[in-house]
């Protein structure tokens, strides 16, 4: 492959790669410049395309002028939600947020703090997936690449999650496989942890058991309430989301199978 961007007149900035023995599987992420590109895109698109299917390749080709879309889904709690945005505004997060969803209308006063569309979506169990139809169209409308669950207390239909199929990442308030489903911080309570954590990963049909992105984990002692447990996990959350959100809007994540290679 470097062969063939040398040809087309791409310059290699960075590559990395990574082999799984185990799953007989080779991952490589190349970077390159095309100012001096000779040709068109398509030519060079091409080019990777024959490549590609003469060694069985699966293959990706993003450019990075492209700016990603998000859309942020939150319910009531704020942390993850202001941390975003902020970093967003930051220069952190190369991406555009076109709107904010909730099915509250508890943090409007955010988005329009960052001059952000808020969309309320009220759900009950009889309107849940008549709601869920018409947050996918708002979604296809504004060509949204890349939704973020910031803790967004809703458990999302299978329909919902096989619409945007890698395209849902969710921050799960525990050190996954530990403490799946609600109020994780209490089950470590009555565990008696030493280390809380937090989790990023791929939302899919099975409740917290998509590819994980990142984990940070923070010690805990035996004089922690619950209370004291919520808010460290608090300050753990923000970050795990941020590093896993700007990992796909850089395209560092490869998913195979229900794992994935991140590449620093």
């Amino acid at each position: 492959m470097a062969q063939l961007l040398y040809g087309h007149g791409a310059n290699i900035l960075d590559s990395a790669q990574h082999i799984d023995a185990a799953e007989g599987q080779f991952f490589q992420r190349i970077r390159f410049d095309l100012s001096e590109l000779h040709g068109d895109r398509v030519s060079l698109e091409a080019g990777i395309r024959e490549v590609a299917e003469r060694f069985s390749m699966s293959w990706r080709l993003c450019y990075a002028a492209d700016e990603k879309r998000v859309a942020i889904f939150v319910s009531r709690y704020d942390h993850c939600l202001y941390d975003l945005l902020l970093r967003h505004r930051a220069g952190e997060l190369a991406c555009r947020i076109p709107v904010i969803v909730s099915n509250h209308p508890d943090l409007k006063s955010v988005s329009d703090q960052f001059g952000i569309d808020y969309r309320v979506f009220p759900k009950t169990k009889e309107t849940k997936l008549s709601q869920e139809r018409r947050e996918l169209e708002l979604l296809q409308e504004l060509r949204i690449d890349l939704v973020v669950l910031a803790r967004y207390m809703q458990v999302l239909s299978d329909d919902f999650v096989r619409r945007l199929p890698g395209r849902i990442i969710n921050i799960h308030h525990s050190f996954l496989p530990a403490f799946v489903g609600g109020r994780p911080y209490h089950q470590a309570h009555a565990r008696g942890v030493k280390l809380i954590g937090a989790t990023a990963h791929y939302a899919t049909t099975d409740l917290d058991e998509g590819p994980i992105i990142e984990q940070d984990v923070i010690r805990a002692y035996h004089r922690d309430s619950i209370d004291d447990l919520v808010r460290k996990g608090r300050d753990v959350e923000k970050t795990v989301l941020a590093r896993a959100v700007r990992w796909h809007l850089e395209d560092r994540i490869l998913v195979y199978g229900n794992k994935t290679v991140v590449f620093e």
